[in-house]
């Protein structure tokens, strides 16, 4: 599959079969990930892979404590719930942390937000880089970016500081959505 090909037939998938993805398939789309250029080579990225019933059951039991406790405090979880159940159905969760970021309720100065922006760009650019090459290899994804409901509890049981920027799901897709509706160029491209 050419890089065209997995742009323009990646879904978002929150369906997953039951197949187990094989740590050599998991470890490939990883290496592309770190591929992805990077603010001033900084690399700003690690991943924690969440993989196999017994460590997911943890998770998915940290992630609804954490959703519990967020809604008790009175706060909006967005979609969060859907994105527990997403992470539930998929075989592997991949957290995704900038080590370098600062939480996002602590105050920041001008030039941290400066780097942290980069250093966000760069993560973004990996992860992008996971989904592709899980497209060409095969399986499904589905980027989260609403873990932030149970973030402090993710963070202490994953083990990890610094900034927790998205989690990845990643299996066997057991649907096939279609294309969601885009904005033409003409709406987002101003030629100057």
């Amino acid at each position: 599959m050419d890089t065209l090909e997995a742009i323009a037939t990646r879904r978002s998938v929150r369906k997953f079969t039951h197949r187990p993805v094989a740590k050599k398939t998991v470890n490939a789309v990883l290496a592309a990930a770190i591929l992805a250029p990077s603010g001033k080579n900084r690399q700003p990225w690690r991943f924690v892979v969440v993989a196999g019933d017994e460590k997911r059951a943890q998770m998915i039991r940290v992630m609804r404590e954490g959703i519990a406790d967020t809604k008790a405090r009175g706060m909006e979880t967005g979609t969060a719930i859907m994105t527990a159940r997403v992470m539930e159905r998929a075989p592997v969760t991949v957290f995704v942390f900038n080590p370098e970021g600062a939480l996002p309720w602590t105050s920041h100065s001008v030039v941290q937000t400066f780097m942290e922006a980069i250093d966000t760009q760069s993560i973004g650019a990996a992860i992008q880089n996971m989904l592709l090459a899980a497209q060409a290899l095969g399986l499904g994804t589905l980027w989260m970016c609403d873990v932030w409901s149970a973030y402090q509890q993710l963070e202490e049981w994953l083990g990890e500081s610094g900034e927790l920027v998205a989690a990845v799901a990643l299996g066997y897709p057991d649907e096939q959505p279609a294309a969601r509706p885009r904005r033409p160029l003409s709406e987002v491209v101003r030629w100057f």
